[in-house]
């Protein structure tokens, strides 16, 4: 998926998930293999308050490889 319309689908309207989804597209997305860019678009559709659960970490998920994604997206807020 082109970056533009990436960005876009990380606009959620919650100011917590619009900083930690920006920061992550410039500081990480492009690290990402094929595998793990396809995890994070899946990612992006779940609903704002489980995804919001997941990154502030009040939440885990059942599958380690998208907690790794987590801790990355989180990763990017570290200058």
């Amino acid at each position: 998926m082109e970056l533009s319309r990436l960005r876009w689908r990380c606009r959620r309207g919650m100011a917590e998930l619009d900083d930690l989804l920006d920061s992550f597209l410039d500081r990480g997305y492009a690290d990402l293999t094929g595998v793990q860019q396809q995890r994070f678009e899946k990612l992006l559709e779940y609903p704002d308050n489980v995804l919001l659960d997941y990154l502030m970490l009040k939440m885990t998920s059942m599958d380690g490889e998208t907690n790794d994604l987590i801790k990355r997206i989180r990763a990017a807020l570290t200058p």
